[in-house]
């Protein structure tokens, strides 16, 4: 049977579509986390209302979770060390940040002749990953000039090591631009987490002290709006797929 060039384009068109937003099967010994029709193995806030959703085989959210108490995303299971695979994008930036600082590689941030933090303003959105159930041990997610990957909570704790604040800050910047799919591998064991973002180390055997021995993971809510349905903070306009863990316990 013969086709028309339109045809054989829109044909070439359809199955760029369906490979870019079906669920991959996971490598080789991982686990999906994420089958891309359901939350199966996942606990929605109570009372999100449909904010996280999953669309066209990714979890989309739009930062609007009408939750009363907690509004990230749950696994049910708990896990202690593990290695974990999962692609993300920022879907926009409506949000300009002006309060983003400029962090130095020992985890301290650039100051003025003042000795105050210099800010700029950034176009932001934010999300993250948490590991073993605590907030204080998010991978971030977001649009600073240092890029994704850092371990937020540590590296802002004044009471850590210094070798611990510079340990959690990206060695280098391996974001892709906004709109395009990033993709995370984090290995948890004992109390150190390496991060590679594209290919790239930004993270290697950075320590968490304190971090639980177990616990679940998280996808991460951020941001609100005031009364006039501006954002006041910069919002998880963010999708996940293609999530899959190793267990190495």
């Amino acid at each position: 049977m013969m086709f028309s060039p339109l045809t054989r384009c829109m044909g070439i068109l359809l199955f760029v579509l369906l490979s870019t937003t079906a669920t991959a099967a996971p490598p080789e010994g991982f686990t999906s986390l994420f089958d891309g029709e359901s939350f199966a193995g996942w606990i929605v806030p109570e009372g999100d209302n449909g904010h996280w959703k999953i669309v066209d085989g990714v979890i989309d959210y739009d930062a609007g979770s009408e939750a009363s108490g907690d509004k990230n995303l749950w696994t049910q299971k708990e896990y202690g060390d593990f290695i974990l695979r999962v692609d993300w994008r920022i879907k926009e930036t409506p949000y300009v940040n002006p309060r983003v600082r400029i962090v130095k590689p020992d985890g301290t941030h650039k100051q003025s002749a003042d000795g105050e933090d210099i800010q700029i303003a950034v176009p932001d959105s934010d999300s993250g990953i948490f590991l073993r159930g605590e907030g204080k041990s998010q991978i971030n997610i977001w649009c600073w000039p240092v890029g994704s990957g850092e371990v937020y909570g540590y590296r802002m704790d004044r009471s850590m090591p210094a070798e611990v604040r510079a340990g959690v800050t990206p060695k280098v910047l391996a974001d892709k631009d906004i709109g395009e799919w990033n993709t995370f591998e984090i290995t948890m064991q004992g109390e150190r987490v390496s991060v590679k973002l594209n290919g790239q180390q930004v993270l290697e055997e950075a320590r968490l002290p304190g971090i639980p021995k177990r616990g679940r993971i998280a996808l991460q809510h951020h941001g609100g709006k005031n009364k006039e349905g501006e954002w006041t903070s910069p919002p998880a306009l963010v999708q996940f797929r293609n999530i899959s863990i190793k267990e190495l316990d």
